[in-house]
């Protein structure tokens, strides 16, 4: 066997002598994710989905587990986002209550940590887990498979409309040694139920930790889910991500996928349209400075006819850093009466910064309306010209038009907290707020003079 194969297995017994008894199914699920992986091993660059992401520094590191969710509260204040929500936190992948504040939640409606939603209903629990993203879907989510423990569980009943945004958020620890978590979430919405979930990553300055995250994502008839994704971890931190989403008739499902952070990061995001009515809608922001590695793989299937999907991401990309967009939509025989679109715009500010893009369309029906591309870039020196006339210095005169760049995907975030966040990173400290539209119109009107 792999030696590094091995290391991470030998982590796994570690961990399985200090729980005590558990439900024969999840023992079950536990060693069919570590028998996957262990026959898979981790994923190479020889495999077509993986070929622009090396993931060595993950497999042959030693990652510790981490034993408890010790945050300073002042240092968790000073990442989580102020927003008037409820909150469940985790430190390393570790249930912090101290940290968590879930208020008062409105009728219908279940927040709480899976190791939780285990304890007290573990049957009601084992049927949706792991039915979407199971262990053959890649070797990170056998990995996540075989350590699951904790996570999120999130319950909508029918009908249900949660005003405020439930945050899952998960902090990155600075430590002597790195750690490994493996979080999963289980978000199920009943029909014509309606909420926003902000998920965010972020940690200390100096933590390099390996997230390897399984998100699992049910919509009933008529629901409706915005879910924001906002990972700003720290530099060094490693961050894997699997999503799936199944939507059923007349179901919606946006999804702002919004990376800043990690300095590997691979997400995989899949939509599933079951459903006659239903839409989907990806919008993805990344950008990448220093050495970061950005890989953003999605997939929708339109397994239904009259589906819609529509999908914007734009990536900036600074200094050395890579970025990786694979978009893949895939229409089913009969699927007839969709729609889908696809779209992939990058910005390289320094010619040492490369991009990896490949929008890709399979059709099986005929009766469709799909479009696809991609574009690759670099900001106007006349614009910036044109700016710095104005008596705007070159670093906000860059930064203006970076952020303008991005403005397509911006306009529609409704949450300032996270608008603000994207926008310090992007364009750094700007002297003001700016209307993300007005600011378009104002590039565009300077190419053109």
């Amino acid at each position: 066997m792999n030696e590094d194969v091995q290391r991470f297995l030998d982590r796994l017994t570690e961990r399985n002598a200090s729980r005590g008894p558990e439900p024969t199914w999840i023992a079950a699920r536990r060693q069919a994710g570590a028998a996957r992986f262990e026959a898979l091993g981790f994923p190479h660059r020889r495999v077509e989905n993986w070929k622009y992401t090396d993931v060595r520094d993950i497999a042959r590191h030693d990652f510790a587990l981490a034993g408890d969710a010790d945050f300073s509260p002042a240092a968790a204040a000073a990442l989580t986002l102020p927003l008037d929500g409820h909150r469940l936190t985790f430190v390393d992948g570790v249930f912090a209550p101290a940290l968590s504040d879930l208020g008062e939640l409105p009728d219908g409606v279940q927040v709480m940590p899976l190791s939780q939603a285990l304890k007290d209903n573990h049957e009601a629990v084992g049927g949706p887990l792991g039915r979407l993203t199971g262990v053959e879907f890649s070797p990170f989510a056998a990995l996540n498979t075989a350590f699951m423990e904790e996570g999120a569980l999130v319950r909508l009943a029918p009908r249900t409309v949660v005003e405020k945004p439930i945050v899952l958020q998960f902090l990155s620890r600075a430590g002597e040694q790195a750690v490994m978590s493996h979080p999963r979430i289980l978000i199920e919405a009943g029909g014509r139920s309606q909420a926003t979930v902000v998920e965010h990553h972020v940690g200390e300055e100096s933590a390099a930790n390996f997230t390897n995250l399984v998100e699992e994502i049910i919509l009933e008839r008529g629901a409706i889910l915005t879910h924001y994704k906002l990972q700003e971890a720290p530099i060094q931190d490693r961050h894997v991500a699997s999503i799936q989403v199944e939507q059923a008739r007349d179901s919606r499902y946006t999804s702002f996928n919004l990376n800043l952070g990690g300095g590997l990061v691979r997400n995989d995001l899949v939509s599933d349209l079951n459903g006659q009515g239903a839409e989907t809608a990806f919008q993805g922001l990344f950008y990448g400075q220093g050495r970061q590695h950005v890989d953003n793989h999605t997939l929708v299937n339109h397994n239904a006819p009259h589906t819609t999907s529509r999908e914007n991401y734009k990536g900036i990309l600074d200094d050395r850093a890579h970025g990786v967009f694979n978009g893949k939509v895939i229409v089913k025989r009969d699927s007839q009466k969709i729609e889908a679109e696809q779209s992939n715009a990058n910005l390289l500010l320094s010619d040492r910064a490369e991009i990896d893009t490949k929008p890709e369309l399979e059709i099986y029906a005929d009766d469709v309306k799909c479009a696809h591309g991609a574009t690759t870039g670099q900001l106007d020196e006349e614009a910036i010209y044109a700016l710095r006339t104005r008596g705007i210095d070159a670093q906000t005169a860059r930064g203006l038009l970076t952020l303008a760049f991005a403005g397509e995907v911006m306009e529609q975030v409704d949450l300032d907290a996270v608008a603000e966040r994207v926008e310090l990173t992007v364009a750094g400290k700007l002297p003001e707020r700016f209307n993300l539209a007005g600011l378009v119109e104002t590039a565009a009107a300077l190419n053109e003079e």
